[in-house]
């Protein structure tokens, strides 16, 4: 059985493939004091607080958006707690949203 889940894998270091001066990139880990949450529902919200996308955050909690550039929130929800980061991404480049749930 395959994972329905259309969404790249997240994690790692970022695809050799993605021209950060042309992308933007919004990623971070999500985190419950200082151990990795894995299993997060991490959702994209664009400035409207419309839904955009999700993606589940891999075993060490990291997670990954390629989106547009400008104002975004990024929330967590997870069993053990929800979080949330507000990230401004002016243009193209690796924009860094650590998140932590409680």
């Amino acid at each position: 059985m395959t994972d329905s889940c259309a969404a790249p894998e997240q994690g790692g270091a970022l695809p050799a493939s993605v021209d950060t001066e042309k992308e933007t990139v919004l990623q971070g880990r999500v985190l419950a004091g200082d151990a990795p949450v894995g299993g997060a529902y991490v959702r994209l919200l664009d400035s409207t607080g419309e839904f955009t996308a999700e993606v589940v955050s891999s075993a060490d909690g990291d997670f990954r958006f390629f989106a547009a550039p400008g104002d975004w929130t990024v929330r967590a929800l997870h069993r053990t707690g929800n979080g949330e980061a507000s990230v401004t991404a002016p243009g193209p480049g690796v924009h860094q949203v650590p998140i932590t749930v409680g």
